[in-house]
């Protein structure tokens, strides 16, 4: 059995729902949007490009007709043979589907239509709705995984706009990706990883550098460095630590080099081996020593850990007037830590006058895992229904008890109003332009959008 056989790419329930229309219907119009209100724009979308390449570009074989009609009736479902074989026979296996979306990389507020898909064949009204599942999947997570990157680097800022030289130049290597391993899956790693690099530069998923390469022509969109982890370096043993450590610099100190150092015991690693034992030949190798305190609590730890090496190796003012460790040593602490906790490091940091380029922070679990499609409430939704007129029919869900999951009605259309993107009708457009572009159309991607552009784009915000 195929795991990507496109016609169960589904919910189980929508198997049946080819049925359930009115029998005059023609199209179905649906869109996804951040459901809410939000003063300002919070949410980026992205990764709807990265389902089109993978998932939508493959044709129905009728192959998954016969494997999808076998499950359908087993799983106690009826099963629409004569609308699958009519999308092979009449399109070649592809969806009949239109779709126009935002630019990726557009930051919205809450309530904005991102994306809206329509059925291009008046036989398939039911693919529109039937397509959810995997769609609404698609946009929710990267999008998610690169708003929460944007409001991390907007806690940032503030910190390096006060406390450093070039905050701008800093900004994109501040928070290192380390979610590879917490990820759930590869897909889901690519997926997350390319949606942090919209925000960041430095990853250790390779997952989503390749992903951004894949789908997005990125030649390379995250960069790293030689690190240590615990098996290398207690591999040598605790009596030779610090010939782990100077291999370190012999193999990689003439430039960037992360070392973690709490294999035993962070402080005597911290002040006698790297502050005494090996700062000469830190000095000399010339490079950047990146000291990675890996446990202990994730906001005094790394804050004493600078204060030691300060101590040590000295330090300079910068135009601010904040401390910067000499001769290039850093610190990166990459274990546990939230936004709340970077946030405190950096403030304890500032109060103790030293400038926020003297630390690295690196997120795993916190980037790729601690997000869930409600983190800014994503839904798709069908709001229009055309009759074999071609007349338009509004759809909208109003529950009598949850107004806030109230739904639009109508063919939509998104425009700039007062400097923000806002959803309006699509019969109330006139002559404004329409932020939603034709994207997909019947098996062709109409917009390869690249990942510069994106960056851009989610930059310019």
């Amino acid at each position: 059995m195929s795991p990507v056989n496109p016609i169960l790419n589904t919910d189980s329930y929508k198997l049946s729902h080819y049925l359930q229309y009115p029998g005059d219907t023609r199209a179905i119009s649906s869109y996804i949007e951040a459901r809410g209100l939000s003063p300002r724009p919070e949410v980026v979308f992205f990764g709807l490009q990265m389902f089109l390449k993978e998932y939508l570009a493959r044709p129905v074989t009728k192959m998954d007709i016969l494997e999808a009609a076998e499950v359908s009736v087993a799983h106690g479902l009826p099963f629409n043979r004569e609308g699958w074989l009519g999308i092979v026979e009449r399109h070649g296996g592809h969806m009949p589907v239109a779709i126009e979306a935002l630019p990726e990389g557009t930051v919205v507020r809450r309530g904005v239509p991102m994306l809206q898909i329509v059925n291009t064949d008046p036989a398939c009204a039911w693919v529109t709705s039937y397509l959810e599942t995997a769609l609404l999947r698609a946009v929710w997570y990267p999008s998610s995984v690169a708003s929460n990157a944007r409001k991390l680097k907007d806690m940032l800022m503030p910190f390096l706009e006060r406390t450093c030289e070039d905050p701008a130049a800093l900004l994109p290597s501040l928070l290192h990706d380390f979610g590879s391993r917490a990820a759930t899956s590869y897909e889901q790693a690519g997926l997350g990883g390319a949606a942090h690099l919209v925000q960041f530069a430095t990853t250790d998923t390779l997952a989503g550098i390749l992903y951004a390469r894949k789908y997005y022509g990125a030649r390379m969109a995250g960069t790293s460095f030689p690190a240590a982890e615990h098996a290398t370096m207690t591999s040598w043993g605790q009596p030779r630590e610090a010939e782990a450590y100077a291999n370190m610099i012999e193999k990689f100190g003439t430039g960037t080099y992360s070392v973690v150092s709490d294999s035993y015991d962070i402080n005597n690693a911290v002040a006698e081996i790297w502050g005494k034992q090996l700062i000469d030949r830190v000095r000399a190798a010339g490079g950047t020593l990146i000291v990675r305190p890996d446990s202990g609590d994730p906001i005094d730890t790394p804050v004493r850990v600078v204060a030691q090496l300060a101590y040590a190796f000295g330090t300079h003012l910068n135009a601010k007037g904040f401390k910067v460790i000499n001769d290039n040593v850093r610190v990166l602490q990459g274990d546990g830590v939230s936004g709340q906790d970077i946030a405190m490091v950096l403030g304890r940091m500032e109060a103790a006058g030293f400038s926020a380029e003297n630390i690295l922070f690196g997120m795993g679990s916190g980037l790729m895992q601690k997000v869930t499609r409600d983190s800014y409430s994503f839904t798709m939704k069908a709001s229009a229904r055309q009759d074999a007129a071609g007349h338009w029919h509004d759809i909208a869900k109003r529950p009598a008890m949850m107004n806030e999951k109230a739904s639009k009605s109508g063919r939509l259309a998104v425009t700039h109003q007062l400097g923000d993107l806002a959803g309006i009708r699509l019969d109330e457009l006139g002559r404004q332009a329409n932020s939603l572009i034709p994207v997909w159309k019947d098996g062709e991607l109409l917009v390869d959008q690249t990942f510069d552009d994106i960056r851009t784009r989610a930059a310019e915000a």
